[in-house]
């Protein structure tokens, strides 16, 4: 079996500031294209037989500029989206809402373009991408380029957690890398946050 590779997006000034961007396309900074650039010689060691990424630029670009190729972009890899809490930081939503948690507390309903989604509805995405990622699995390893959240998310479903058990996972740094893999037939956290 082979190990699927979570790359998180590199940096962009929201997550640099710890805002919440979901849909937003923010654009990586030059530490962020520099971070992706750097995963290159490492991603070039594995034998892919399949990337996929969050349709989302950051994630793209962030793709390229680590030598992935034949990049299939994939709407269920796209970040949480946040509805009304896009663009702002947890501080920032604790001010209106004392003691906020997101895994906990979820996002309240935003506009036409931020509609907002909830917990199991992110879970829901991340369970249909591991449908389509285990069976590839076989022939060698698989990345997904993605989102912070997103990224928590799937490895929790992987491991088969509730998805309210991700708030046990530290959030991955923009531009690392995690392993997820299977020992002895049970899956596994093999590496987290990897730069």
């Amino acid at each position: 079996m082979g190990e699927l590779i979570v790359i998180r997006h590199g940096q962009t000034t929201w997550s640099l500031s710890g805002r919440h961007a979901g849909r937003t396309d923010v654009p990586l900074t030059d530490v962020g294209e520099a971070a992706a650039k750097a995963l290159a010689p490492r991603l070039s060691q594995r034998r892919l037989v399949a990337v996929f990424s969050s349709p989302l630029n950051r994630a793209l670009r962030t793709a390229e500029l680590a030598g992935l190729s034949d990049v299939r972009p994939d709407p269920d890899l796209m970040e949480w989206d946040y509805g009304a809490y896009e663009g702002l930081t947890a501080g920032q939503i604790r001010e209106t809402r004392p003691g906020w948690d997101l895994w906990r507390d979820g996002v309240v309903t935003g506009d036409a373009d931020h509609p907002g989604e909830q917990l199991q509805q992110v879970a829901a995405r991340t369970d249909a991408v591991l449908d389509r990622i285990r069976p590839l699995l076989v022939d060698g390893d698989v990345a997904v380029v993605a989102h912070g959240h997103l990224a928590r998310v799937l490895t929790v479903r992987w491991l088969g957690l509730d998805a309210s058990a991700s708030r046990l996972l530290g959030h991955p740094h923009p531009g690392t890398l995690s392993f997820l893999a299977t020992e002895e037939g049970q899956p596994v956290i093999s590496a987290w946050n990897v730069p």
